[in-house]
């Protein structure tokens, strides 16, 4: 059982690690970090694993222009279909705020909205638009000036996960976050 657990767990994160590699020309190696739907519980693949691939720190260059993934500024999750901000996602929303005020260097911290593959591409690019003006309206309303934070959709164009049931989708509803120095 825990040899095919490992088997899986290595087999998605080559998934994933060839995905953004082929997509931006270079290996990143972000992740996600999260409590769960279900208020802490861990499924099979947990991408926050910090032996998995970073718990949204990601660390990877990416082109400066799109900004770089920084370890203070944790990824945030959302319920199906839904852009309001979870209760169990208001402590990491806090700390992202904490470490912004922390760190006037950021000129610009980029909000990236992200959906699960359900629903069709244009449906997914406005709710992943609205999940990332959700976390920009609340790190506004915790005091970071307005004009330090953007927002982009990815719809579902760039899933964390690869699959096709709940145990994927949860790590794909998100929202991450760049930062322009």
């Amino acid at each position: 059982m825990q040899r095919r657990f490992f088997g899986q767990v290595t087999t998605a994160l080559l998934t994933v690690l060839l995905a953004g590699a082929l997509s931006t020309g270079c290996a990143l190696f972000g992740g996600d970090d999260e409590a769960g739907d279900d208020g802490g519980a861990s499924s099979e693949f947990d991408p926050g694993d910090p032996g998995i691939g970073g718990g949204g720190m990601g660390g990877g260059a990416g082109d400066p222009a799109e900004g770089v993934r920084v370890a203070d500024l944790e990824t945030v999750y959302f319920d199906y279909d839904q852009s309001a901000i979870r209760g169990d996602q208001r402590p990491t929303l806090r700390a992202n705020a904490d470490a912004a005020a922390r760190h006037s260097e950021w000129r610009t911290i980029i909000v990236e909205g992200f959906c699960d593959e359900r629903g069709s591409e244009e449906y997914n690019l406005a709710l992943g638009e609205r999940r990332a003006n959700s976390v920009k309206r609340y790190l506004v309303d915790s005091g970071v000036d307005s004009t330090r934070v953007d927002t982009v959709s990815f719809g579902e164009s760039k899933p964390a996960v690869q699959g096709h049931d709940e145990s994927t989708y949860r790590w794909n509803r998100r929202a991450e976050f760049r930062v322009l120095q």
